[in-house]
């Protein structure tokens, strides 16, 4: 394995630099000065939709001519001819067409294309929209876990979700107006009622946040259509929930079905799965050896 290092703001002589300019989710005023300096500097802007990052150069007075093709649907074949201009010496500037670039679009690959060749990766912070959601959603906020679109198909979806279950932190995900209320009830099937934050058209003029239990979300829904996407906010599962399902499945087992589960079914060594079961049961695994020899399983 070959360790690669970049310090902020070595410039490199023989290449240029791929810079990741955040762009307002709605509001222009959130737009920073560095990156409107960014992109008037650039070389060339690669932007995921073109008609909407002209309009934004515009407003800004930034000339729309070095603007450059770059979405999910072109990215192999202009991914590679991007990197070939920074080699040669240019700056080149990515965004999305709202927030930051790289979350949840194709902004990502080109990152790891530029990684590969060695090529320094400069962030230029701005808007987002799920830590905008978040910050306001009333929800925990000590720890997150981003986790976008959800699958289209229903088993993905669904099997997603159960891996989820038993998460604690606060989830964020993005969502379309005509899915919403689907993924709504996906998720009140896998987890039960949860408090959830419904976040749209963050940082404009109709702004809105729905707080609630997920059932009491959908009835707001069915009688207000959704408009817009939307930012989904998800209380995690309690803690006493999650160890009270962690602690379900070896309820009827005996200490020595327990140590052997952990032996064969994950698999580990005796003196492991033995620690394992321990810390299922809250005992010490000296009381699991003490177990063990009263049954006549373990020798002394």
């Amino acid at each position: 394995m070959t360790i690669q290092i970049q310090k902020s703001f070595e410039s490199n002589q023989k290449t240029g630099s791929l810079y990741l300019v955040g762009t307002p989710i709605g509001n222009l005023e959130d737009m920073t000065y560095r990156a409107v300096r960014t992109l008037s500097e650039a070389d060339i802007i690669a932007a995921e939709d073109t008609r909407q990052t002209r309009k934004l150069l515009t407003h800004f007075e930034i000339s729309p001519s070095k603007l450059f093709s770059y979405h999910e649907h072109n990215k192999a074949a202009s991914g590679p001819e991007l990197i070939r201009y920074i080699i040669e010496g240019k700056n080149l500037a990515l965004v999305s067409d709202a927030g930051l670039p790289a979350i949840s679009d194709p902004g990502s690959d080109l990152v790891r294309l530029a990684v590969e060749q060695g090529i320094p990766v400069i962030p230029i912070p701005g808007a987002n929209a799920a830590l905008s959601a978040l910050i306001v959603s009333g929800l925990p906020t000590e720890r997150f876990q981003f986790l976008g679109f959800l699958p289209r198909e229903s088993k993905e979806r669904n099997s997603l979700l159960e891996l989820l279950q038993d998460e604690q932190s606060t989830l964020l995900f993005y969502e379309s107006p005509h899915r919403v209320i689907k993924t709504l009830t996906a998720m009140q099937q896998a987890w039960g009622n949860r408090q959830v934050v419904l976040a749209r058209e963050l940082t404009k003029r109709h702004e809105e946040m729905v707080r609630g239990t997920i059932r009491e979300c959908q009835s707001w829904l069915e009688e207000h259509p959704p408009l817009g996407e939307y930012c989904i906010v998800v209380s995690g599962e309690e803690q006493s929930k999650v160890k009270e399902r962690q602690d379900a499945w070896w309820q009827a087992l005996s200490v020595e079905e327990h140590v052997a589960y952990y032996e064969t079914e994950e698999p580990c060594s005796r003196k492991e799965a033995m620690k394992k079961a321990a810390g299922d049961r809250g005992i010490s695994k000296r009381d699991i050896y003490k177990h063990l020899l009263e049954d006549g399983k373990e020798e002394e």
